[in-house]
C-alpha cells in the first residue's frame, strides 16, 4: 500500500472517530501517523481531516441527495466516513484523480465494511464525477 493510501485510511479513520464524537482530536493523528510511519504524508492526512470537517454540511448534502432510498442517519458511519473523504478528495484535491479516490474509496469498503458498501459507496460516488 503507498503511503498516500495509507495516508487517506487514516483520513477515513480520522473522519470516522469525529462522526461519533462531533469534536477534533489532535492527539489521534499524531497518533495513527506514527502507527502508520506516515511522516511527509501525516500532513496530507490532517489536511483532509480538517477538510472534511470544515466541509461537513456540504459534503454530507451529496451523500443525501445520492442516496436515493436511504436516510443518511442509517448509513453505517464508516461508509460515511469513506465517502466523506473520497467527496472532498474529488472536490478539493485537485491533484488526486477522480477515479483514484474512488478506486481507493471501494478498497477501504471492502476493507472496512459490509459486502454490500463498496457498491453503495461507488455508486454515490459516480454520481459526483467532476
Amino acid at each position: 500500500m503507498s503511503k498516500r493510501a495509507e495516508a487517506r485510511e487514516v483520513a477515513v479513520k480520522l473522519v470516522f472517530e469525529y462522526l461519533f464524537n462531533n469534536q477534533i482530536n489532535e492527539q489521534l493523528i499524531t497518533d495513527l501517523s506514527e502507527e502508520y510511519k506516515l511522516d511527509n504524508e501525516q500532513q496530507y492526512a490532517a489536511r483532509v481531516y480538517f477538510g472534511v470537517v470544515q466541509n461537513m454540511d456540504s459534503l454530507s448534502e451529496i451523500i443525501k441527495t445520492h442516496a436515493v432510498g436511504y436516510t443518511y442517519d442509517r448509513i453505517f458511519k464508516v461508509d460515511k466516513a469513506i465517502m466523506l473523504v473520497a467527496l472532498y478528495e474529488i472536490l478539493h484535491e485537485p491533484d488526486i484523480d477522480y477515479p483514484v479516490s474512488v478506486n481507493e474509496a471501494v478498497k477501504l469498503a471492502k476493507k472496512y465494511s459490509t459486502e454490500k458498501s463498496s457498491k453503495f459507496i461507488n455508486g454515490i460516488l459516480a454520481k459526483q464525477k467532476k
